[in-house]
């Protein structure tokens, strides 16, 4: 039953990524070319949201689901590591015209072109997971 709340909850994402144009590769062609505020609008509230979200779960020490402890661990602080790694996926994402969730909402959408640049993603995940002990962190 777990898996079909996910299913629908991921489904119900598709829709308003693919509604909303935020999987629309004009929109975020649109957006590193600074034409238009569309694409900020969407992810500065995305931004807002979260950081309201991470405060509520502090402030009333909401539990997970199965009633299990949310531990919200704070990051190491290095800028390298977030500059390098940013240049990486914004270079990726300027070249694909995706981002990881809309890569699946197009696919899911009907264009089979996109499987070329998830096929892409899953191998530049597997080479991080390989060459990870070596990188600085």
């Amino acid at each position: 039953m777990r898996y079909i709340t996910y299913l629908a909850l991921g489904t119900l994402f598709g829709i308003v990524m693919f509604k909303s144009e935020a999987a629309s590769w004009f929109r975020i062609y649109e957006m590193f070319r600074f034409g238009s505020f569309h694409m900020y609008g969407i992810i500065g509230s995305a931004v807002i949201l979260g950081v309201i979200g991470v405060q509520v779960i502090k402030r009333y020490d909401l539990k997970a689901i199965g009633n299990q402890i949310m531990q919200l661990n704070p990051k190491n602080k290095s800028v390298s590591r977030y500059l390098i790694g940013g240049i990486i996926f914004g270079l990726g994402w300027a070249l694909a015209g995706a981002c990881p969730g809309p890569m699946f909402v197009l696919f899911g959408a009907g264009f089979p072109s996109l499987l070329v640049v998830i096929l892409g993603a899953l191998l530049g995940t597997f080479v991080y997971g390989v060459l990870r002990k070596n990188l600085p962190h």
